[in-house]
């Protein structure tokens, strides 16, 4: 079988039917694998339903409610395809998806172990809100030869798998546990041949208003970026690649950790402790972050934040990031 769509399921009932009807709507050699992650809601029944409708497709897989990461590698173990599609089930796919893909899937040479495609933000009647490059690149390459395709999005979803990259490295997404993608994403360029860039908008990532993110209940989570900048940096030093990386995995986490991390909890709360912890971290790891060349060539207002929080001027951090959401119009 070629392609195996994973689809994780917690409480997604409102969006749940668009989201299978978005893969359902094209014929060829694929699998749906749904793993119903303990849902409470009517999640299960509308599964059974589609599961009794279009049995030659579509399995469902329960299990105890494990979280994302928990439901995905569950996806990894009982999927059979040469290749996974992650699709969170309260997005969905656009029209003619599934189809395009399996066409290129055929067409990609044997080395092809990712595929990165664009997506695009929707609102609640699929109009477009934005839409993003999975990567910058227009022809195959290798991670090796483009090392700043770390810098681009991290999604897990708007990227096809060969399935071998978790079963013969044993890279799994962490359960219970925010930035899974930040994680596992970037772990994953390094057994990889050859990544195929293609250009079209497949994913559709429906935006809602609000974030837990923003929740001020949750700010301390983003304490669980350490781990996660701490589990890539330790699987890249056990396969020997950390020096070969380093500038750009430093870049990397200046952007997620220093900035974006400190960034969100200062909106949440100006004098949350948090934010200096997640600076700290960053700067015990990176202390010479200001040699780094890609922060070298940085915009100005992105190092001006930068040393807006190292030096912990909270005030001027929220004043910039306020400035900046309102000149992208949010």
């Amino acid at each position: 079988m070629k392609l195996s769509i994973v689809i994780p399921v917690y409480n997604t009932a409102p969006w749940l039917a668009h989201c299978l009807d978005s893969v359902l709507d094209s014929d060829g050699d694929f699998e749906i694998v749904v793993v119903n992650d303990g849902s409470t809601d009517r999640s299960g029944e509308i599964l059974q339903s589609y599961r009794s409708r279009f049995s030659e497709v579509v399995r469902v897989i329960e299990t105890p409610n494990g979280g994302l990461g928990h439901a995905r590698n569950t996806g990894i173990e009982e999927a059979q395809g040469e290749f996974l599609l992650f699709l969170d089930s309260d997005d969905y796919l656009s029209l003619n998806a599934v189809k395009e893909i399996l066409q290129t899937l055929d067409s990609a040479g044997p080395e092809t172990d990712i595929v990165v495609f664009d997506f695009a933000h929707v609102d609640g009647n699929g109009q477009e809100l934005a839409s993003f490059q999975g990567t910058v690149q227009n022809e195959a390459f290798s991670f090796d030869a483009c090392p700043e395709q770390l810098f681009a999005p991290h999604n897990a979803v708007n990227k096809l798998w060969r399935r071998q990259l978790f079963t013969e490295s044993g890279i799994r997404f962490p359960d219970r546990r925010w930035f899974e993608d930040l994680a596992t994403v970037p772990k994953l360029y390094l057994p990889a041949r050859q990544i195929l860039p293609v250009h079209r908008a497949w994913y559709r990532y429906y935006q809602r208003s609000g974030s837990i993110m923003l929740d001020t209940s949750q700010a301390v989570r983003n304490l669980e970026m350490t781990d996660t900048v701490e589990s890539v940096l330790d699987y890249y030093q056990e396969q020997h690649a950390l020096e070969a990386y380093h500038d750009q995995l430093e870049y990397k986490f200046f952007y997620e950790e220093l900035l974006a991390s400190v960034t969100r909890v200062n909106r949440i709360d100006l004098n949350n402790p948090v934010q200096a912890q997640l600076r700290d971290d960053y700067l015990k790891r990176f202390p010479n972050w200001r040699s780094n060349p890609y922060v070298r060539s940085a915009s100005p207002a992105l190092r001006l934040l930068a040393e807006a929080v190292v030096h912990g001027n909270w005030r001027a951090v929220r004043a910039m990031t306020v400035l900046n959401n309102k000149r992208k119009g949010r």
